[in-house]
């Protein structure tokens, strides 16, 4: 068991929270079963989605309250930076941060933007066409090019974080092999390495 102090002869640190680290895995979990439901399974789909309005919530309480690397203080960077991060990563030569980088912090907000967008006109065209959920009192009974301009939103959006997603991945196998540690292990252990080894970015 890590204890934040030794293993392995190198230092690590705890960076990733339960609550930060137990979301994420929740969010994977129910986007995947909502995003393969959407055409069969609508009690399936409805629920995994409530699932995922409701870990997006927490997670944005908890940008503003939370641990130090979970607050978005810690991870919002102005565009320049993001910007220039990306270069860097483009060439090899990108600086570690302990939390998340300034490109993936950007990430995180697109998909919370994303996924509430999602969401929230997922329960327009559960309101609009079944008649149910939060938005039914305002929805109910609703035109058919009203539900199908819902629809469009939402399929717009559900595939728009699937390629964030994708890109996400991309970038997190990336700077994995750059910093030369996993990060998929972080998000899972919650523990980092606390040495700053970048020797092997330095050019010759």
């Amino acid at each position: 068991m890590l204890t934040g102090v030794v293993m392995d002869k190198e230092s690590f640190i705890r960076v990733w929270d339960p609550l930060v680290r137990v979301g994420h895995w929740l969010l994977v979990i129910s986007f995947i079963i909502a995003y393969l439901s959407e055409d069969n399974f609508l009690s399936l789909h409805t629920w995994a989605g409530y699932s995922v309005t409701g870990i997006i919530l927490t997670r944005i309480a908890w940008g503003f309250i939370g641990t130090r690397h979970a607050r978005f203080s810690d991870f919002v960077y102005p565009l320049s930076t993001v910007v220039q991060f990306v270069k860097n990563t483009l060439i090899l030569r990108a600086k570690r941060y302990i939390g998340h980088n300034p490109a993936g912090g950007l990430m995180i907000l697109a998909m919370i933007a994303s996924l509430l967008i999602t969401n929230l006109s997922g329960m327009a065209v559960y309101g609009a066409a079944e008649n149910a959920g939060p938005l039914a009192a305002w929805l109910g009974g609703s035109s058919h090019f009203l539900e199908e301009i819902f629809e469009g939103i939402h399929e717009f959006f559900a595939n728009l974080t699937l390629l964030l997603v994708i890109v996400h991945v991309t970038g997190v196998v990336l700077e994995s092999l750059i910093h030369r540690e996993n990060l998929v292990r972080a998000m899972v252990t919650g523990y980092k390495s606390g040495k700053d080894d970048t020797s092997h970015l330095k050019r010759p």
